[in-house]
């Protein structure tokens, strides 16, 4: 979690009230133009985005506070909604006339507009004709569209009124803007020369921070002493909702992990030794990544890749009796890896999506999925950050992406939940189920999903002196393990603190 140590800095455990992402990511068809006014429907906020719309009161009653806000709040959340509500309390406290949402995808787009459309604000796609822009709300604008549109969006924003407006960037971490080079990332200086006088900017994320030197727009930045008598830099968020947080409430389903152990050969063909070694017991870093790719390989019907996908679609038919349109989502490392995992699961009976950037019509086939058919979504890169699909309650991790990052955007897909669910569902929710090979350190990140963590910025003269050569920066995982005791081949559970213990602490 992150400390503490400023009062602007909030974090707290939320009460079992609203459930889940009040909006989902769907078609939406051409708007008709409204009125300005429109009768907004009645939403009440959760008690985060209460102490959000505080915060943006307090940030905007104070001379010389700062006027940079990060929120970090973990999948399901809420956040779009929550910053949608935080400028229309706003609004109608005069305190602000308009905003701009800067995306960092097309298909994020639409949510925005549904979660507008739903408060009763006009939020139009730029670019757009003048009428348009002069009467509606806010903006919403990709940041590579920012980037091309630059000019006319900065006479647009000074025509609203530099002042009166507030810049949201929604997913903000890929904001990085580098202290030593900063023309170097095209987002990021898009980003703050459009906003460099607006009132307000709100960086939201639910994605853990990039672990490299970059800082982040719309964040503060603290200095913190180590243990050691040292001292780190950090990025702070003002306002910290935890995904276990989000799982206490009910909001979100909490998950269980099942990690495929297995011994992996390492010899070479022709030689007649037979070299192998337990994927999940691996702490020298390079024959680690190296066991993890043959740990996916889908060689045959024993092996490591294979039997995850078995395990996944036996869980998702069990899930099935309960839930006949719940889902999986198969992450593979490559095109055709994903292929090939995709004629396993079409051989097995299974009705199959294979999407990946180089599909065509992706994001309408992604849409399509989340109240479609398919049982098993395929995919490389394309189901992450804001991908939306509530069916789905297994992830087969099956990549050698193995970011903590990367790892916790995959397998938080399938925390989501709809109204309808939740009401037939006692809190804590079902869980749904992350099958993955027991690589240390997806087994590591998977102990931690559910906890945010700061992200530290270390000078770069320092990374080169606490790097060892020949070592990698890999500690291993931090509890015993359990593999070795049971014998190589095993399935290693986790349930994480969730549960149940953190549940009836």
């Amino acid at each position: 979690m992150f400390p503490g140590g400023d009062i602007s800095a909030v974090s707290f455990n939320l009460p079992a009230r609203q459930t889940t992402n009040e909006v989902q990511a769907r078609q939406v068809q051409p708007r008709q133009v409204q009125p300005r006014h429109v009768q907004p429907r009645h939403v009440q906020p959760r008690q985060w985005q209460q102490q959000l719309i505080q915060l943006l009161r307090r940030r905007l009653e104070l001379e010389g506070s700062s006027r940079d806000l990060l929120v970090f709040a973990g999948p399901g959340a809420g956040k779009t909604l929550g910053a949608l509500l935080g400028f229309r309390a706003m609004r109608d406290q005069g305190r602000l006339d308009h905003f701009l949402v800067f995306c960092h995808r097309t298909s994020i787009l639409n949510q925005w507009k549904s979660a507008a459309a739903r408060l009763g604000l006009r939020l139009e796609e730029w670019p757009c004709p003048p009428e348009q822009s002069q009467d509606a709300d806010g903006l919403l604008v990709t940041y590579q569209g920012a980037g091309r549109q630059r000019e006319a969006l900065g006479a647009r924003l000074v025509q609203w009124g530099l002042s009166s407006c507030m810049a949201i960037a929604d997913e903000a971490h890929h904001l990085g803007v580098d202290p030593d080079e900063p023309d170097a990332t095209a987002w990021g200086q898009t980003f703050l020369e459009l906003t460099g006088s607006v009132r307000l900017r709100l960086g939201l994320t639910g994605t853990p921070f990039r672990a490299d030197n970059l800082a982040f727009c719309a964040a503060r930045r603290m200095r913190v002493r180590l243990d050691d008598g040292g001292w780190v830099e950090q990025i702070r968020p003002d306002l910290c909702v935890e995904p276990r947080d989000l799982i206490a409430a009910g909001d979100v389903r909490p998950l269980e992990f099942r990690f495929q152990d297995g011994w992996v050969e390492h010899s070479r063909e022709g030689q007649p030794d037979r070299d192998v070694s337990p994927l999940s017991a691996e702490q020298r870093e390079s024959w680690r990544a190296r066991n993890l790719r043959r740990a996916i390989r889908l060689a045959d019907s024993s092996s490591i890749g294979q039997q995850v996908l078995l395990r996944a679609q036996q869980k998702l038919n069990l899930l099935r009796e309960r839930q006949p349109q719940a889902a999986g989502l198969v992450i593979a490392r490559d095109i055709s890896h994903a292929e090939a995992i995709s004629r396993v699961l079409i051989d097995d009976g299974n009705r199959v999506e294979l999407i990946h950037s180089q599909s065509p019509q992706a994001t309408e086939r992604l849409n399509a999925f989340q109240s479609g058919d398919a049982d098993w979504l395929v995919s490389i890169d394309m189901c992450a950050e804001g991908f939306d699909a509530p069916r789905l309650r297994v992830v087969a991790y099956l990549t050698t992406v193995v970011t903590r990052s990367r790892f916790v955007q995959g397998i938080t897909r399938a925390v989501r939940m709809t109204p309808e669910l939740a009401a037939r569902e006692a809190i804590p929710r079902e869980a749904s189920y992350v099958f993955a090979p027991a690589d240390p350190l997806l087994m590591d990140y998977a102990r931690s999903w559910s906890v945010a963590e700061p992200y530290v910025l270390r000078p770069q003269e320092q990374e080169a002196e606490d790097e060892q050569p020949g070592v990698g920066t890999w500690r291993g995982p931090s509890l015993p393990l359990e593999a070795v005791e049971d014998g190589a081949g095993a399935v290693i559970r986790l349930k994480t603190p969730e549960l149940p213990a953190f549940l009836q602490r």
